[in-house]
């Protein structure tokens, strides 16, 4: 079976990680991989890709003249692959040397029609004490309360995520309209509104394997609670997109905070009280992240009724 893995990248400030990205996927156990780098909008970008990456047989290089976004820069790779699946990796992501093998044993041995893995920290500058696991969703890592053992789910994280390429295409791949420009990058809806379409088509979700694994750099900037607090608020005004957009998708969403409410609190609750400073911490946090996906929600429910 033959996987060609889709790495989108926008700016030369990321390069050497897209280094580290397509190093990770060079070195795949499994032998039939292709890779396709797409250059979104970024002309030094495409000249240094086509310049390092150009000249291998198991490359394509492609350069999107405009920024046009991840999702279409997603679809054109997936347009110019020429594998039986199409998997994605964001471009600050590494994945285990196994990943693919993993993904490919899903389509074989589960007939699966997409499958995904989990998402683990590369914690760049430190683990913050006070960044719950409950919402590592917030920078890319799979979080606590999602599922544990491989099975089907709603959908995996965009950086660990893979297709069948003829289910891909007759889906009509991720829709880079579907959320406008609103909060700049830290919206994001495309792989649950598009795995939501994969089920109503096929009746079928993402296969999910958790030991196929992909590291996810946490950077600095993703460690600033000024940057979470955004990020969950327009985390949160996805989900009220999707709640418009795919009624029954929202699901996972209310089995999460019904997680929060009836566990994680009262766990770090109980931590305080034995003089957590950790648990207080993030105590504080789940209350502050979750409020402010609430205000998101409620923003999403007022603006897009008007």
């Amino acid at each position: 079976m033959r996987v060609s893995v889709v790495i989108c990248t926008h700016t030369p400030e990321r390069y050497e990680s897209l280094r580290e990205a397509t190093a990770s996927v060079r070195a795949q156990t499994h032998a039939d991989v292709e890779l396709v780098l797409v250059s979104d909008g970024d002309r030094e970008v495409y000249e240094r890709v086509r310049a390092d990456y150009g000249d291998r047989d198991d490359v394509i290089v492609h350069e999107m003249e405009q920024n046009r976004g991840l999702a279409a820069s997603r679809n054109a790779g997936a347009d110019l692959a020429t594998g039986d699946v199409v998997a994605f990796l964001d471009d600050d992501a590494i994945a285990d040397e196994e990943w693919i093998a993993r993904l490919v044993e899903a389509y074989e041995s589960a007939d699966a029609l997409a499958a995904g893995g989990r998402m683990t920290p590369a914690w760049v500058a430190g683990k913050p004490d006070f960044l719950p696991e409950e919402f590592y969703w917030l920078v890319g890592v799979t979080h606590r309360g999602f599922a544990d053992a491989p099975g089907e789910v709603r959908n995996t994280f965009g950086s660990n995520i893979s297709f069948r390429a003829d289910v891909f295409e007759e889906l009509g791949g991720f829709d880079p309209d579907i959320l406008g420009r609103r909060g700049g990058k830290n919206l994001q809806a495309e792989e649950p509104e598009l795995c939501a379409r994969l089920r109503r088509e096929y009746g079928r979700g993402v296969y999910y394997d958790p030991e196929a694994t992909v590291a996810h750099k946490v950077f600095d900037y993703r460690t600033d609670p000024r940057w979470l607090l955004n990020r969950a608020f327009w985390q949160g005004y996805s989900k009220r997109v999707m709640a418009d957009l795919v009624p029954e998708s929202t699901g996972a969403e209310t089995g999460f905070l019904g997680m929060v409410v009836r566990e994680s609190i009262p766990e770090r609750i109980a931590g305080l009280f034995r003089g957590s400073r950790t648990d207080g911490l993030q105590l504080l946090a789940l209350v502050g992240f979750t409020a402010a996906v609430g205000a998101g929600y409620l923003y999403g429910l007022l603006t897009r009724r008007t």
